[in-house]
């Protein structure tokens, strides 16, 4: 504080809050009842009725029979771009349910997520996606992979596996074909998730492969996968400087 000619400035305090910069909260909701708004690339997409629910059913836009064949990357599959969307930080929730679809090859796991902060070039993202059909296998290993983070193009699961064993992909308890809820908490170049309402993230990455980015949000299958969305929110933390003059 500082007196001048009997006038009071704040200038301790107005300059401690124009430092300040908190986050205001933006909410998108996308009930995923009608295909209104989506971009499938590489997927092909309906409305649907699934278990009681209107949903949005996403699969491969190819044959199973095909899919090997013509897949572009380890991951196969495809991405729905949320059209309108752009994020940064903030989370994102939804209820999925995936699961290998008919006539899928035997190791299909019913691959089933969602990507973010995707850029104008679809094939370029982050992602954590679930296995459904890992988390109650018999083999032990085979659990351990029931939850997946990659970044596309660059970082598959396979290089990320084989570079880090164990650090991008973890266990939680699923089970094909149910309605799972999953919530991804994005801040800066950190990632987390949640599922069914858990207290406690059950993967963590404190670098996300292409740095402190902004893009769309997406719906995402896997190869083989024959998967259901519904009830998307996005809440997008945005900064908001406050400043106050004397």
């Amino acid at each position: 504080m500082s007196f001048m000619t009997g006038k009071v400035h704040w200038v301790t305090l107005g300059a401690l809050l124009s430092a300040l910069i908190p986050c205001v909260a933006t909410a998108q909701t996308f009930v995923l009842n009608s295909t209104n708004g989506l971009q499938p690339h590489d997927a092909k997409i309906e409305a649907a009725t699934y278990r009681g629910r209107k949903a949005i059913r996403v699969m491969p836009y190819v044959s199973a029979d095909a899919e090997l064949a013509t897949a572009k990357n380890d991951e196969g599959g495809g991405i729905v771009v949320l059209q309108g969307t752009s994020f940064h930080n903030g989370t994102i929730e939804a209820d999925v349910a995936g699961k290998p679809r008919a006539g899928a090859a035997p190791d299909a796991r019913g691959f089933v997520g969602l990507a973010f902060r995707v850029n104008p070039d679809p094939s370029k993202y982050e992602c954590f996606y679930l296995r459904p059909t890992n988390a109650r296998a018999d083999d032990q290993l085979r659990r351990n992979h029931s939850a997946q983070y990659i970044s596309m193009p660059d970082y598959q699961w396979p290089r990320l596996r084989k570079e880090s064993p164990g650090q991008y992909e973890s266990y939680v308890d699923l089970a094909p074909g149910e309605w799972t809820k999953i919530k991804i908490d994005v801040s800066e170049m950190k990632a987390r998730l949640y599922v069914n309402d858990s207290a406690q993230p059950v993967l963590i990455v404190n670098d996300l492969k292409h740095g402190d980015s902004q893009g769309s949000v997406a719906l995402w299958i896997g190869m083989g996968t024959e998967a259901y969305f519904a009830n998307l929110r996005v809440s997008d933390a945005r900064e908001t400087t406050v400043s106050v003059s004397d």
